[in-house]
């Protein structure tokens, strides 16, 4: 049996991270998404807010499960018996990072295969940080997240009002 992690943060969960886990599932025995608790970027939302979000996207997958996780990934994927980590590619510019992560993680893991799976067209200009700042300037989100996702952003956003800090400026502010 093969089991795999597709860890991230997941902050919030969108429907190209949907796409790469229902892709996975059907590649591996069991796909554990790893919900990362402690990443080095502003988030809107708690750990187990994240993880309660991700388990909602995937109530009706049987071979998908979903766990919290801090420290390296590969040390996580040694605690649970996964042989390989899931990730995603979206543009150009992901494969360089993504490449130098798994250099990295071969490095302290060589028994943990990483694969990249190459996002759906119609994903690749998503990213947690374009729905979260897309959302807090009250913008349609409905198509890039389930519906769930969605009704919790905005309620978020209107929570937090003018005085929130986690999204930073960009051009979809200009």
């Amino acid at each position: 049996m093969v089991k795999a992690v597709f860890p991230g943060t997941f902050d919030p969960i969108h429907y190209g991270h949907i796409d790469i886990a229902k892709r996975a599932a059907r590649l591996f025995d069991e796909l554990v998404i790893a919900v990362y608790d402690r990443p080095l970027k502003s988030i809107v939302f708690s750990p187990e807010q994240r993880i309660h979000l991700v388990q909602q996207a995937f109530a009706e997958d049987e071979n998908i499960t979903i766990m919290g996780y801090s420290g390296l990934t590969v040390e996580f994927c040694h605690a649970i018996g996964a042989q390989v980590m899931i990730r995603g590619l979206r543009v150009f510019s992901d494969f360089e990072y993504e490449f130098r992560m798994a250099l990295a993680n071969h490095r302290l893991a060589p028994d943990i295969e990483v694969i990249a799976l190459i996002t759906a067209e119609e994903h690749t200009f998503l990213s947690s940080s374009t729905v979260r700042e897309i959302a807090s300037l009250n913008g349609d989100v409905s198509s890039m997240v389930p519906p769930h996702v969605a009704k919790v952003l905005a309620e978020r956003f209107q929570e937090l009002g003018d005085s929130q800090q986690v999204v930073p400026t960009s051009s979809l502010r200009d």
